[in-house]
C-alpha cells in the first residue's frame, strides 16, 4: 500500500509546523491533490498552501516554499515539485509511476484505493434519525446516501465506523402523531370529527387507523384522550419505524444501532445531564426556566433546557444524547442533519463544551434540501400535508442504483435537483448510466478478446511502455489519483468527490474507447491496452462498490 500524495504533503505540513517554520492551523484546513487543467503544469497539482495561507496568515507562496522544502518521498515517485501561480504545488511523478499504477490494481484488486490513514480511530455517524411520525421522503433519502457513504469511505480509509440512527420516540410529535391516529380512528368507526391543522394528515395516517381498528377492536373507545393518544402514538411510532427500516434495507443502508430517545428518559440519563451542568455552573435559572449559558461558549444567545412549565425542551435530552455518544468512546461523533438545523450546531457544540468535551469532536454535516423534478417539472412535497413523494417510491421507480449515486452528484451543502425521468434514462445525461456502462464496456472487450485468444494479460507479462498516446497518459494519472480521491473524501468528509471522480473516468474511458482499438494487429500494444481496460474496469468496480451500486457486465 503506497503513501499518497495526500499523505506525502500532510506528512510536509506536519514536519514544517513541529520545526516552527509554519505556524499551527488555527482551524481546520479543506484541500485536494487533482489533475491540472494544463498538462504544462505538471501531473498532479494541490491548493494545500492557497488553503492553508489564510490559515496561517502567510503569503500562500512562502507556505508552498516551505511545504516543498519539508516534502520527503522515500518511495522515490515524485520526479519534481514546483512552487506555481497564487500558490500551487505541482508535481511531476517519475515516468516509472505510470506503469507501477497498472501493476498495483492488479495486484491489490478489490482493496485498490484502501488506506490506513484512519488508523483504527473510532468514529461514529448518526445519519438520518427521522421522526417515526411518517415514511421517508427523498430529503431522508439524500441524507442516508451522504451518511451511508461517509461511513463507507471512512472504514476503506482505515477508520472503525459504528452507524447509528438516532429514534425521536419520545416528545410532542409523538403525541401529535398519536391524537392524529385517533382522530382517524373516530371518523373511521363514524364520528364527525375535525382533525387539527397541526396534525399529520397522510393518507398513510388513515392506514394506520385501519390497522389500529383491527388491533385494538373496539379496546380504544373506552380509553381516555390521553390513553388513547399514548396507546396509539406508540403503536403507531413502532409500526412507522418498522417501516423506514424496511425502506432503509431496500436502499442499501444498514445501522449498528438504534438508538431510542424515550430510553434516555428512562434511564435518567436527561436529568443528570441537567444536574450535571448546574453542578459545573454552565445552567442557570431565571423566569422560572433552566437555562444554559451557550453564549459564554460561542452562541448568539443562552437557551432554554426546561420551560417555565416544567417541560424539557429537545435541546435537553439532544445534550444527555450527545453525553452518551462520547461516554462510548468515539474519537470523533458525525452527525449528518437537514439544512434547516443549521442555527443548531454552535448550540450543540457549545453545550458540549460546558460539559468538559472538546467540542472539535463533533462534526455537523449538513444536508440541502432536495428539488424533486419529473421531466424539469416540480414534484410537490410537504410532510406534514401527505403530499409527498417517499424515498420508498422514488427506489422502486428509478432503483436502488440511480438514487444513490444521484443523490451524490452534488456537495451535501449545496440544493440538488432529482429528476426522476433522468434517472430510469439509458443515456450519458444519467451519471450513474454513464460510469455503469463504462464497466460494462471492458467487460464487452474482454468477451471479443477472448474469441480472439487474448484472454486476460498481466501486466507483468505486458510491455506497458507501448501505452504513450495522451488520453493513455490521463487515464494512468486518474488510476493513480484513486487512493487520493478515497482518503481525500473521507477526511474531508464529502462523499461527492467520488462520484465526481467516477464521472471523469468514465468519461475519459468513453472517449478512449471511442477513438482507440483495443484489438489491434500488434500483439504487444493490445496486451497492454487491454492491462489499461482491466484497471480502469477494476478502480469503477471498487468506486461503485463504496457508492453500495452495483457494477454491471453487462446493460
Amino acid at each position: 500500500m503506497r503513501r499518497t500524495l495526500t499523505d506525502l504533503f500532510s506528512q510536509a505540513l506536519e514536519r514544517a509546523v513541529t520545526s516552527g517554520d509554519l505556524p499551527r492551523p488555527d482551524r481546520q484546513v479543506h484541500w485536494k491533490v487533482e489533475l491540472p487543467r494544463n498538462p504544462d503544469h505538471g501531473d498532479f497539482a494541490t491548493n494545500l498552501a492557497l488553503v492553508l495561507g489564510a490559515a496561517v496568515r502567510m503569503p500562500p507562496r512562502r507556505v508552498a516554499e516551505i511545504l516543498k522544502a519539508h516534502l520527503e518521498d522515500p518511495e522515490g515517485l515524485v520526479a519534481s515539485t514546483e512552487v506555481a501561480g497564487p500558490g500551487f504545488l505541482n508535481v511531476r511523478l517519475d515516468p516509472l509511476a505510470w506503469t507501477r499504477v497498472l501493476a498495483e490494481v492488479e495486484r491489490e484488486g478489490a482493496d485498490y484505493g484502501r488506506s490506513d490513514v484512519g488508523q483504527g480511530r473510532r468514529v461514529q455517524v448518526e445519519f438520518v434519525s427521522a421522526n417515526p411520525t411518517g415514511p421517508l421522503h427523498v430529503g431522508h433519502g439524500r441524507g442516508a446516501a451522504v451518511g451511508d457513504v461517509l461511513a463507507r469511505l471512512l472504514e476503506f480509509a482505515g477508520f472503525r465506523v459504528e452507524r447509528e440512527y438516532y429514534v425521536n420516540d419520545a416528545g410532542n410529535q409523538m403525541r401529535i402523531l398519536g391524537r392524529s391516529v385517533w382522530f382517524r380512528c373516530r371518523e373511521l368507526a363514524g364520528e364527525a370529527v375535525t382533525l387539527p391543522e397541526d396534525h399529520y394528515r397522510g393518507e398513510y395516517v388513515r392506514d394506520l387507523a385501519r390497522e389500529a381498528l383491527g388491533v385494538f377492536g373496539s379496546e380504544w373507545k373506552g380509553w381516555s384522550e390521553q390513553e388513547a393518544v399514548e396507546r396509539l402514538g406508540r403503536w403507531a411510532g413502532a409500526k412507522i419505524l418498522e417501516g423506514i427500516r424496511d425502506d432503509l434495507e431496500a436502499f442499501g443502508v444498514r445501522f449498528d444501532r438504534w438508538f431510542s430517545e424515550r430510553s434516555l428518559h428512562e434511564a435518567g440519563a436527561v436529568e443528570k445531564a441537567l444536574r450535571l451542568l448546574e453542578e459545573r455552573g454552565e445552567a442557570y435559572r431565571a423566569d422560572g426556566a433552566l437555562w444554559l449559558r451557550t453564549t459564554t461558549h460561542g452562541d448568539e444567545k443562552d437557551r432554554v433546557l426546561v420551560k417555565r412549565d416544567g417541560s424539557l425542551t429537545y435541546f435537553a435530552a439532544d445534550i444527555a444524547y450527545h453525553m452518551d455518544k462520547l461516554a462510548r468512546g468515539f474519537d470523533r461523533v458525525v452527525d449528518i442533519w437537514g439544512a434547516d438545523h443549521h442555527g443548531y450546531v454552535p448550540r450543540m457544540k457549545a453545550s458540549l463544551a460546558a460539559l468538559g468535551e472538546d467540542p472539535d469532536r463533533l462534526e455537523v454535516l449538513l444536508v440541502q434540501f432536495v428539488n424533486l423534478l419529473r421531466a424539469g417539472k416540480p414534484v410537490g412535497m410537504s410532510t406534514r400535508a401527505g403530499e409527498f413523494v417517499t424515498l420508498r417510491e422514488v427506489v422502486d421507480e428509478v432503483g436502488r442504483d440511480a438514487a444513490r449515486f444521484l443523490f451524490l452528484t452534488r456537495s451535501c451543502d449545496a440544493p440538488l435537483d432529482f429528476d426522476l425521468e433522468v434517472a430510469k434514462a439509458q443515456t450519458a445525461d444519467n451519471p450513474v448510466f454513464y460510469v455503469q456502462y463504462a464497466h460494462a464496456r471492458v467487460s464487452s472487450v474482454f468477451r471479443e478478446a477472448a474469441k480472439a485468444g487474448f484472454g486476460r494479460p498481466r501486466a507483468a507479462e505486458a510491455d506497458l511502455s507501448r501505452l504513450c498516446v495522451e488520453e493513455e497518459r490521463e487515464l494512468l494519472k486518474l488510476l493513480y489519483l484513486f487512493p487520493e480521491v478515497v482518503e481525500e473524501a473521507a477526511l474531508q468528509r464529502e462523499p461527492h468527490r467520488l462520484t465526481f471522480y467516477l464521472q471523469d473516468l468514465a468519461a475519459r474511458f468513453h472517449g478512449y474507447y471511442n477513438r482507440h482499438r483495443f484489438l489491434v494487429d500488434d500483439p504487444d500494444l493490445a496486451r497492454a491496452r487491454l492491462c489499461l481496460a482491466a484497471a480502469v474496469q477494476r478502480v469503477i468496480a471498487n468506486g461503485l462498490g463504496i457508492l453500495g451500486v452495483d457494477a454491471p457486465d453487462s446493460m
